[in-house]
């Protein structure tokens, strides 16, 4: 594949780490000319004779200039990330030292590199498949330990492997049937047309678990958005400062304090939930720049994969903001309100029996209130919390994990993250169901022949193996300059 495209024997370079000043940067070289451009700043040895993965400290010069004393890392092809030679070189980190480096390595032959393209070499140079590819971008913009964890599977082979499984038994399957059309008029069968089909079978099982998995890696990859809404003074932003444990948003008696919306992320069991904190709604205001929160919160609504509308248990009316039943979660706060019922205590009883007897009235009013809760939502399962008294809010946690897995465990092995990926084996799935039919109908040889090899394709579109250049420029312009 890399004879077929332009632009990949000459030396890329670029800077490896994230711009801006720090303790080191790294400056990165890769191609046929990487050590002969280091080895002509690099005066403190002779770097062409050095082996592979071996470290050098010395003076990098331009010239009789000393730039920086540095640190500089041989890696020779094939054992390289790319494939080719590659030299990193460690220095002080100053970005006008890394931009002299860089000008130096450029004015020596090297130019450089575009978004992606060392690892877009790797792949081409068949150090990785474009599933592994991608998944180091992903790795690179994990947020979560749910993320981490999916981007490691999948750039150590664990979803290529999965495929490569299904894809070498279709091509042995095609083999058989190809060369039964060579013999068509011999009219012989080399496939075994019933482990044929336990084949197909078995693949679309695959198939569809991994199609079923997107769901969970969508909220891997891109976070839940969880909208809390409900009337002023509800208590949403008692309850986003409860979730996080810290005094996030400002809270006050005084309705309508939030204006505007709050964001801030918690993670639950390594799954990121972005809390959005909405201004609260009612039916009518004059307050122009509260009536800006309210449309801003409608926004929310529609945009939050969740919404927590949160009910005040002192006065459970709420105003119809048409909410999806599917994503809704009704909240019920300020449940230690109940406790408050009055209660009339002789004084002649004792003091323990006051205290049980306190304690039972206080449960009976809680359930009691309850009761009238669920009755007046009838078709909802009701949490009740108490944000200001951080009660409840395990079991709120619990639900909204609950609501991200839909009855299932976490999952474990691969999942499929990526949109491109899903849509290919979407159709894949299309195919496989193809050749069932095909095989309950007993069509020919040359008609499954078709719809092995769409199935083929659309694997090989996953892993790579069947691409063209200006697809691999927009996967790898998704990444960042020097990766």
């Amino acid at each position: 594949m890399l004879g077929k495209l332009t632009g990949w024997d000459d030396t890329i370079v670029a800077l490896a780490t994230a711009p801006g000043i720090g303790a080191i940067g790294v400056i990165r070289l890769s191609g046929p000319k990487a050590v002969e451009i280091v080895n002509s700043l690099f005066h403190s040895k002779d770097l062409s004779v050095q082996p592979s993965h071996t470290l050098h400290v010395g003076l990098l010069k331009t010239g009789e200039e000393i730039i920086d004393e540095v640190v500089v890392s041989v890696y020779r092809a094939p054992k390289s990330y790319t494939g080719e030679d590659v030299v990193e070189i460690s220095c002080h980190g100053s970005t006008h030292i890394e931009e002299k480096i860089i000008s130096a390595c450029v004015q020596l032959g090297a130019r450089h590199a575009r978004a992606g393209e060392f690892t877009q070499r790797a792949f081409l140079k068949g150090k990785m498949d474009l599933t592994q590819a991608e998944a180091v971008a992903d790795l690179i913009a994990s947020h979560s330990e749910a993320a981490r964890l999916s981007a490691l599977h999948t750039m150590r082979g664990g979803f290529a492997n999965d495929l490569k499984s299904l894809r070498d038994q279709l091509l042995g399957f095609s083999a058989l049937i190809e060369l039964e059309l060579d013999f068509s008029q011999e009219d012989v069968e080399f496939a075994d047309r019933k482990k044929f089909y336990a084949l197909i079978e078995e693949a679309q099982r695959v198939t569809n678990e991994l199609i079923e998995s997107f769901k969970y890696g969508n909220v891997i990859r891109n976070g839940v958005h969880v909208a809390i809404v409900g009337k002023p003074n509800a208590g949403k932003s008692t309850l986003l400062n409860s979730l996080l444990n810290e005094q996030r948003a400002i809270v006050s008696e005084i309705a309508g304090t939030t204006r505007d919306t709050i964001e801030e992320v918690l993670v639950i069991e390594g799954i990121e939930f972005r809390l959005i904190d909405t201004a609260g709604i009612r039916a009518h205001t004059t307050d122009r720049i509260e009536s800006m929160g309210m449309e801003r919160t409608k926004e929310k609504i529609q945009q939050a994969d969740i919404v927590l509308e949160i009910i005040d248990a002192s006065s459970p009316i709420r105003e119809n903001i048409g909410i999806e039943k599917e994503k809704l979660v009704r909240v019920v706060n300020k449940t230690d309100l109940f406790e408050q019922d009055p209660i009339v205590i002789h004084e002649a009883v004792p003091a323990v029996a006051v205290q049980n007897l306190q304690t039972a009235m206080m449960y009976d009013a809680t359930r009691r209130k309850q009761s009238d809760l669920r009755t007046t939502f009838p078709d909802h399962d009701l949490i009740f919390i108490s944000a200001k008294n951080a009660t409840g809010i395990d079991k709120l946690k619990r639900t909204l994990m609950d609501r991200v897995l839909q009855g299932k465990n976490k999952r474990e092995g691969t999942v499929v993250t990526n949109a491109r990926h899903h849509d290919a084996l979407k159709q894949v799935a299309t195919s496989l169901n193809e050749i069932r039919n095909g095989l309950d109908n007993h069509l020919p040889g040359d008609l499954l022949s078709l719809d092995i090899r769409r199935a083929l394709h659309y694997l090989g579109e996953i892993t790579g193996e069947i691409t063209n250049e200006e697809q691999l420029s927009w996967i790898f312009g998704k990444f960042c300059i020097g990766k």
